[in-house]
């Protein structure tokens, strides 16, 4: 811990990390937090109806017009970036400039997994504490924390910073593929970058916490070259990419097993076009994730000796496995950063855990490639369901959440 501190000291992020260990609540930041909460809430709503999935380019261009107007309303000069790749929607990126000399960058994205439509079955609805829609937590409320805990600070006059950045992308969920590198260039230009993907909510989990890892993204593919043949007349003169593939997918199923840090699952796979045909193409795609640099080129490798071996005679095979979105394993400035975050929590009363690796993936791995600035995940709302049916979040995360982001921001621009 004493060490964290020292090294987060030294880059002259924070004063000291565990200055707000034992502080009293500021009274009107949590004030602030608890007026703010019905117009988080009427947020959240607005965002839920705007439909933005990733390919929806009409979807992401609502989103993108919303979060672009609410920065300008905050004073933000901004930018619209189209992505290089996919469905080409625009980044919406709103700057600040202050009167400090700390440089920080808040992200958070726009699309949603879910297709067109999805309101029809799956619609905005309040239980309880909880508030259900598609997109709801991953990651409209991410945008919601980042707006209107800016709202907070833009009230109080807070400019205790030389220049704070504001990045909404449209892709996210698959992949970042035409914003990653741009999230990453831009996050060299900063000291600090707090994601705001949501945290997992009580009861599902203990408590709600901040990540530090997240898996890195590639996608395998298996592809094999067969022989057509008539399937009933002459099935012997074939050679059968599809019993090829299968025999190729059960000997490779646990290759990675045997690489700390790689994960690889066959996921999809293709074959033949019509019954009576001994089928002469077959292929197979793997989702991969990996937490090691290296994981790449040492499942390359795994896999490329293990396809040697064939079922099919006279068949052929490759393996391609293709790099996605790097890994984010914060360093030990981002571990004193987190337990500065549980400090500002307990102000509060409340627990707030530190996760040490999540299966997701997440843009922080874009902002920490490069290990220039201090990056920390998990500071949208607490919620469960994402990628799935009944995706909610918890509104009594709302006023902690607002609260934290608000508290750090401060700290960081007070810290010499």
């Amino acid at each position: 811990m004493k060490r964290s501190i020292k090294l987060l000291a030294s880059a002259g992020l924070i004063a000291l990390a565990s200055s707000s260990a034992f502080a009293a609540a500021d009274d009107k930041l949590r004030a602030a937090a608890e007026q703010a909460q019905p117009a988080v809430i009427e947020s959240l709503h607005d965002m839920v109806l705007i439909e933005s999935g990733s390919s929806d380019v009409e979807g992401l261009k609502k989103m993108a017009d919303y979060t672009e107007a609410r920065l300008k309303a905050l004073g933000a000069k901004t930018e619209r970036r189209k992505t290089a790749k996919g469905a080409g929607a625009d980044m919406v990126i709103g700057a600040f400039e202050g009167t400090g000399s700390k440089k920080l960058m808040l992200i958070a994205h726009m699309d949603t997994v879910y297709e067109h439509g999805i309101l029809d079955t799956q619609p905005y609805k309040v239980d309880g504490n909880r508030i259900y829609g598609p997109g709801i937590a991953d990651d409209k409320g991410g945008i919601a924390v980042i707006l209107h805990s800016l709202k907070i600070l833009n009230d109080v006059g807070w400019r205790d910073y030389a220049k704070l950045t504001v990045s909404f992308n449209p892709d996210e969920e698959v992949g970042s593929i035409g914003s990653g590198e741009i999230i990453s260039e831009l996050a060299d230009q900063h000291d600090v970058v707090l994601s705001c993907e949501p945290t997992v909510a009580p009861p599902v989990a203990k408590n709600e916490s901040l990540l530090l890892g997240a898996s890195g993204t590639a996608t395998g593919t298996i592809d094999v070259k067969g022989k057509a043949s008539h399937a009933g007349a002459a099935p012997q003169l074939g050679r059968n990419a599809l019993l090829e593939l299968a025999h190729q997918l059960l000997q490779t199923q646990d290759v990675a097993k045997s690489i700390p840090g790689t994960q690889l699952n066959w996921t999809t796979a293709k074959a033949g076009t019509v019954r009576n045909q001994i089928p002469d193409h077959a292929s197979a795609g793997a989702d991969i994730r990996l937490t090691i640099p290296d994981g790449l080129q040492k499942l390359q490798a795994a896999l490329d000796e293990k396809v040697k071996n064939r079922l099919i005679p006279d068949t052929e095979v490759s393996v391609t496995v293709t790099a996605g979105r790097p890994p984010f394993v914060a360093d030990d400035r981002g571990r004193a950063l987190a337990r500065q975050g549980q400090a500002i929590y307990a102000e509060l009363d409340r627990k707030l855990d530190i996760a040490e690796m999540t299966g997701g993936a997440t843009d922080a791995g874009y902002a920490a490639r490069s290990g220039k600035a201090v990056v920390v995940e998990s500071f949208g709302l607490a919620g469960w369901g994402y990628h799935a049916r009944d995706e909610y979040i918890d509104t009594n995360s709302i006023v902690p959440r607002l609260y934290l982001m608000t508290r750090l921001l401060m700290e960081l621009g007070n810290a010499k």
